[in-house]
């Protein structure tokens, strides 16, 4: 029995290839700025409370050239120069060091200024994530009172039913979940402890 020719299947879309310069442009590269220690405590919390790369913020925030440049225009030097900064050394990508350069020489201003005023724009969403913070302790605290109270309801029906009573092993396996969920809300919690020993002025009129 001869075997039919295995008949090829033609794609009816095309996938766009990745060029050179767009795989060049996502490679690492170190740079170093001076920053204020505020800009760089910002940027930490952000990366660690909301589980996102320093490299991927920079990302973001750099590469949207609209916004550069409206910060390019509105930089004042003269006060730039009179902050207090540190020199700290990212990895961003060589896009976004590109990016950095360009605007620099299109707006003759220094890629710090860039940098430390677009890392402000993170400034509403610690804020924002300040005050969830808060109500986060405070739902932590009633879930507590919610488990001592399940606790004592447990405690009688075992005392009461017997613990092998099915209301009693119900009852067991709903304190275990309640309980499990607590630990992972105040993990949570807790690695938002970062927000609360930011900079208080640096949220002032966000």
């Amino acid at each position: 029995m001869e075997k039919k020719p295995r008949r090829s299947v033609k794609l009816e879309f095309t996938l766009p290839t990745a060029t050179a310069s767009d795989l060049r442009g996502k490679q690492s590269v170190r740079a170093t700025f001076k920053l204020t220690a505020q800009a760089i405590e910002a940027l930490n919390i952000v990366a660690v409370h909301l589980g996102i790369k320093q490299k991927s913020l920079f990302d973001h925030l750099i590469e949207d050239m609209p916004s550069l440049n409206t910060i390019a225009r509105e930089i004042n030097r003269r006060r730039f120069g009179r902050l207090n900064r540190v020199q700290k050394t990212f990895v961003i990508s060589r896009r976004t060091l590109s990016c950095l350069d360009q605007t620099s020489k299109d707006f003759d201003t220094p890629r710090d200024a860039l940098v430390e005023y677009s890392i402000q724009r993170l400034l509403p969403i610690i804020a924002k994530e300040r005050k969830k913070h808060q109500k986060r302790k405070q739902l932590l605290k009633e879930l507590a009172r919610l488990i001592d109270h399940g606790e004592m309801i447990l405690a009688q029906s075992q005392t009461e039913l017997g613990k092998d009573d099915p209301v009693s092993d119900k009852l067991q396996g709903a304190m275990a979940m309640w309980k499990n969920a607590y630990q992972s809300i105040d993990a949570y919690v807790q690695r938002g402890k970062i927000i609360e020993d930011f900079v208080a002025e640096a949220l002032e009129g966000q």
